[in-house]
């Protein structure tokens, strides 16, 4: 009988992908923390804040989190006065979320270490590597076809 071959760790691409973006999501977390922000609730400030997205399956689509997700943290995010809620037009089972000046200050303060940590990725790699880069990663997302728990 013959031995299973070997897995290798270090060649697999699911390691080398969640490594990566371990490193990513570390540069970028630590500085959110500093202000304040979780990833999620940096991801719905530019949700609302910078693609005036206000409804909550909208905001949990653009995200790529489910709506249970996406309700916890509008929550957190209301309770610490990053966001406020309103009733939405003519039905009031709706809620229109709105980022508050407090949120907007958030998201002006994140905008530059947003940046700087995706400096990081994009200097290391050639204009041509990076289109590529994006496509290969957007055709891997597609395979997915439920949204995350969490980011």
């Amino acid at each position: 009988m013959r031995a299973p071959a070997k897995y290798r760790l270090h060649q697999s691409i699911g390691y080398q992908m969640s490594v990566t973006s371990r490193l990513q999501e570390r540069r970028l977390d630590e500085n959110l923390k500093a202000i304040g922000l979780t990833r999620i609730f940096w991801c719905i400030l530019l949700a609302v804040g910078n693609e005036h997205l206000v409804h909550p399956s909208d905001i949990a689509e653009f995200v790529g989190i489910d709506r249970t997700a996406t309700s916890r943290a509008l929550r957190g995010m209301e309770n610490a006065g990053m966001i406020a809620r309103q009733a939405g037009g003519d039905d009031r089972r709706m809620r229109a979320v709105e980022v508050t000046k407090h949120g907007m200050s958030l998201l002006e303060q994140a905008t530059p270490f947003a940046n700087s940590s995706n400096a990081v990725i994009e200097q290391a790699l050639s204009p041509k590597e990076l289109t590529g880069l994006r496509q290969v990663l957007a055709k891997l997302r597609d395979i997915e076809e439920k949204p995350l728990p969490r980011l």
